[in-house]
């Protein structure tokens, strides 16, 4: 598969789809309290895709391999790195959850985002869960402001796994950001590590997330029995934020954003350049 580079028509779909994905999360952000199951957060953006006229791109997904994802979302808590099912179980104070939409407009377009939340607000957190939570929240952005054209990839890697391991966390290997457009999955493969200089140059028109999962522990992982819940193998707590850029000619534009999107940390001077 080889990297799909956006027209004008197809900047002006994928702008609509992540701004769309970015509005689930704005709908969901409210309901998102202790007490409250992910099955329940799972039907709630269910009827608001419906609302919307897009519909989930995880729901039946099955690469090969793998069996049918049951969520119209995947919410991963505390030890889950990603890919965690929708369940009962209600969120508790403490908790930390991550959130990730993926929607498909009527028109073909794909928009996928995610989105941490700490349960019962900063104070019920510990200290790490925080700690955590705002170093991957800033490992995303230190990637994207470097998106322009001739940068290469593995200098988003490198950023990011300075910023992580340098706070005293370590970057999940094992799954990665990804192009995105017209199907969910494209190239190229967005390493959240790497050595500057390295991997694809960017160019005008490309689409990809950048989507660090950052360990308060150790980077190893493992996968549950369900096929899909991925944790981190010593147990320790996980965080991830997602947004999908588009490499502009000048610089990038991060496309999943909406009202209700967290604001870039203060070195971030600008959204799209």
């Amino acid at each position: 598969m080889s990297i799909t580079y956006k027209d004008e028509a197809g900047i002006a779909g994928m702008r609509t789809a992540c701004r769309l994905a970015s509005e689930v999360l704005d709908f969901l952000t409210p309901h998102i309290q202790p007490g409250v199951t992910t099955l329940e957060i799972d039907r709630l953006s269910a009827d608001y895709m419906k609302q919307q006229g897009t519909r989930s791109a995880t729901v039946g997904y099955q690469p090969p391999g793998y069996p049918p994802y049951p969520g119209h979302l995947c919410t991963s808590i505390n030890h889950v790195v990603c890919h965690g099912i929708p369940n009962e179980k209600p969120l508790k104070k403490g908790d930390i959850l991550n959130v990730d939409v993926t929607v498909i407009t009527p028109d073909g377009w794909y928009g996928d985002n995610s989105r941490m939340f700490l349960i019962g607000g900063e104070a019920a957190c510990s200290v790490q869960a925080r700690r955590l939570n705002l170093v991957t929240f800033e490992a995303m952005w230190k990637g994207i402001v470097l998106v322009r054209p001739g940068v290469r990839l593995g200098d988003i890697g490198s950023a990011i796994q300075a910023h992580a391991e340098g706070n005293g966390f370590s970057v999940v290997r094992e799954f990665c950001g990804h192009g995105i457009g017209q199907k969910f999955h494209e190239e190229p493969q967005v390493l959240h590590y790497g050595r500057p200089g390295t991997m694809e140059e960017l160019k005008p028109g490309m689409t990809f997330t950048i989507e660090p999962m950052i360990n308060a522990g150790k980077r190893d992982i493992k996968e549950q029995g369900d096929g899909w819940t991925i944790v981190t193998r010593d147990r320790s707590l996980s965080a991830q934020w997602e947004h999908t850029v588009l490499v502009t000619p000048t610089g990038y534009e991060v496309l999943t954003l909406s009202a209700g999107s967290p604001p870039p940390p203060a070195f971030v001077t600008t959204t799209a350049c």
